[in-house]
């Protein structure tokens, strides 16, 4: 198994803050370090300083302060960015890492922060019409053959003689990850375009109806469901005894017992059985407190041998 982290930093994390924590995640073997797209702050135990920084100037900072680890969002939103402007982005981004991006992508969710920047968020049909339009858009730009154009024209985006440049590093295309819970829409996306399809913050029970739902909307598309990587994500505390695990804990801020039964909280053994449960191949580790280095050094040494 993979292990990927995974940050908040909207809940108050400054630039070299995730510089430190990208380059602990390299040192201590971690395969990816991942953030999420957000520009407001989620929670009402954090003031959220420094403020939020921007997913893709973060990790375009990233791209040139590391040299092995991947990199990418979880995920990023459709309502920010024009697809056209975003595949542009990514595939400069992979081009500055050396191809090493991922694009996580969604449709959003979070209607506070796009009033607060003043961004368009439409209902949830509209959001997911969009985000089936961009996924088209974004990986038919990138799959563009050179000295050729892309053109697209449907109900909320329009490209003309795109020339479908600059191209990523990676060939064909940098890995598009979608995930989610819905029950038709997502894995019908899912199915079509992405590499990975990520179920968030699930139980195993759970986690397994949303791969049997991928699998199948994979079967309905004629694509062999072997191609599609499956991963998990969570809030993940680790501590040594019961003792650290409880002052993770209190820095993380949320329900003890709540994440203690829904996250990959507990000793090293504990975290190492029920990343076991859910039978996939990646799974992306969740970290709050992005200064307590420690907690990497804990995870690499305690339980990545354990899943590797």
């Amino acid at each position: 198994m993979l292990l990927r982290i995974m940050t908040e930093p909207q809940e108050g994390a400054s630039y070299d803050d995730q510089v430190g924590l990208a380059r602990q995640a390299a040192e201590c073997g971690f395969d990816a370090f991942f953030r999420s797209d957000h520009y407001l702050r989620q929670t009402d135990w954090s003031d959220g300083l420094p403020g939020p920084t921007d997913s893709w100037l973060t990790l375009a900072g990233l791209a040139r302060e590391t040299s092995r680890i991947r990199l990418g969002t979880l995920v990023s939103s459709a309502t920010f960015r024009d697809p056209a402007t975003l595949a542009l982005t990514v595939a400069q981004v992979d081009l500055m890492s050396g191809g090493r991006v991922e694009l996580g992508l969604g449709a959003g969710w979070f209607e506070a922060e796009h009033r607060a920047f003043g961004l368009e968020f439409p209902d949830a049909a509209t959001r997911f019409a969009r985000l089936e339009e961009q996924l088209e858009i974004v990986t038919g730009l990138w799959d563009t053959p050179d000295g050729e154009r892309f053109g697209f024209e449907g109900k909320h985006y329009r490209i003309e003689d795109n020339p479908g440049l600059p191209k990523p590093a990676q060939r064909p295309r940098p890995p598009v990850i979608i995930g989610g819970k819905g029950k038709k829409r997502t894995p019908a996306l899912a199915a079509k375009y992405a590499d990975e399809f990520n179920a968030p913050f699930t139980s195993p029970g759970e986690s397994a109806e949303l791969f049997e739902r991928v699998r199948a909307a994979c079967g309905a598309a004629g694509r062999d469901p072997g191609t599609l990587a499956l991963s998990v994500a969570h809030a993940t505390i680790v501590g040594r005894d019961d003792a650290e695990v409880g002052r993770r804990l209190m820095a993380y801020g949320k329900d003890g017992a709540f994440l203690r039964e829904n996250g990959l909280v507990g000793t090293p053994g504990e975290v190492v059985d029920r990343l076991g449960r859910y039978g996939v191949g990646r799974a992306y580790l969740q970290i709050i407190d992005q200064r307590d280095l420690d907690h990497l050094e804990l995870i690499a040494a305690e339980v990545l041998p354990q899943v590797r």
